[in-house]
């Protein structure tokens, strides 16, 4: 009978305590979802602060009056290089006989010239071929060991 009575009461006091672990299961959960909440909350603003900071170390420096100034001159002395070299003579390699012609004058040689094509094309092969000829060879000099 004591035994019974010991059975009995382990039951119900095993009853009650699953009953007191299952209340505080809910308690627990919201505690954990709170703390995952929190968690990755945390994680979203670190990496925001992480973004706004390198947005602000890697911003390029402002341009100023002067570089503004600086580029304007460097424009405008390109562009007059340019035209010089489309509208004047000049020599590009003085050895080879090679001249740089206004584009207007060189479009009428180029005319006058394929008047007759096999001789425009033979005259076109031997300035090829004299425009890029490699150059002579340095002289070698010996070595200063043998």
């Amino acid at each position: 009978m004591v035994s019974a009575a010991l059975t009995e009461n382990s039951m119900r006091n095993g009853w009650r305590s699953a009953m007191n672990r299952g209340q505080k299961q809910p308690a627990l959960e919201a505690a954990r979802s709170t703390v995952y909440a929190f968690g990755i909350l945390g994680t979203f603003l670190i990496v925001a602060l992480l973004v706004l900071a390198m947005r602000y170390y890697t911003r390029p420096a402002p341009v100023g009056a002067n570089r503004v100034e600086e580029r304007h001159k460097f424009l405008q002395d390109q562009r007059a290089a340019d035209a010089k070299a489309l509208a004047e003579y000049d020599w590009i390699d003085k050895d080879k006989g090679i001249v740089r012609l206004p584009v207007q004058r060189a479009v009428e040689l180029t005319l006058q010239e394929w008047q007759n094509p096999a001789a425009a094309r033979s005259n076109l092969i031997s300035r090829v071929e004299k425009a890029t000829a490699a150059p002579p060879k340095a002289a070698e000099k010996p070595n200063i060991y043998e």
